[in-house]
């Protein structure tokens, strides 16, 4: 029997490692909902990753339409992952609390696919991986993306493409391809933006302003991130149109 005929949902989905890979440290029913909710906030994190490589070749290769759908696909995921956020908040404090303690360091704000997420996206600091390890894979993945174009990058790569040489005023007048894709950025920034600030209205009723899990700053870090456009220019054209 080939191999092909032998492959079933469970083999093909790896679903005895995702499965078996809930391990809670305290016999709490709520935990489980913790773990859960934060390993579906890595997986999608992953699939960001994944569109977000593909969206800056069709970019640069001045590819409208995949870029568009690549969009428009990543804007569908953006709100899935914010409204998670409405499950993690049937948690209420005292149930997290009754936990809590046996997160030891762990902490969200470890998170390496999301620092990653924030580089391609336009980050450039060292704070995106200075926290980590030298040896560490995440730290290698960060830094690997910084040395990469950002997507701001790759979208001034595309405007060359289509004969605009970077004149976001003129790309607007014409109200074609590349205008849609300008307002898809635009989403994609806001849909960041609504995802930080759904995230830290769900920390502030959980543990209000204590220190976060891990040593770090929890709440008072988390609003110290919101309202900080990932492409500028997108809004601030808005002014001369």
């Amino acid at each position: 029997m080939s191999d092909d005929a032998a492959l079933t949902y469970t083999s093909y989905l790896a679903l005895d490692e995702v499965l078996s890979a809930q391990r809670p440290r305290s016999a709490e029913h709520d935990e489980m909902l913790f773990i859960v909710i934060h390993q579906v906030y890595e997986l999608w994190f992953k699939q960001l990753l994944h569109e977000l490589a593909y969206l800056r070749q069709r970019l640069e290769a001045g590819d409208t339409a995949r870029a568009i759908r690549t969009l428009r696909r990543m804007l569908t995921v953006l709100k899935v992952v914010v409204a998670q956020i409405d499950v993690l908040e049937t948690m209420t404090p005292s149930q997290f609390t009754s936990f809590r303690a046996r997160l030891d360091a762990s902490s969200g704000f470890q998170s390496s696919q999301f620092r990653e997420l924030e580089v391609v996206l336009g980050r450039r600091d060292e704070g995106a991986f200075a926290h980590y390890p030298e040896d560490d894979p995440g730290r290698r993945r960060i830094v690997e993306a910084m040395a990469r174009p950002s997507l701001w990058e790759s979208f001034q790569a595309y405007l060359k493409t289509q004969g605009y040489e970077g004149d976001l005023l003129r790309v607007y007048a014409d109200d074609e391809g590349a205008a849609i894709v300008a307002e898809h950025l635009v989403d994609l920034d806001e849909g960041l933006q609504e995802w930080r600030y759904r995230h830290v209205k769900m920390v502030e009723r959980t543990i209000g302003d204590k220190a976060g899990t891990g040593g770090s700053s929890g709440a008072e870090y988390l609003r110290s991130t919101l309202f900080r456009p990932l492409f500028p220019e997108l809004w601030a054209v808005r002014r001369d149109l």
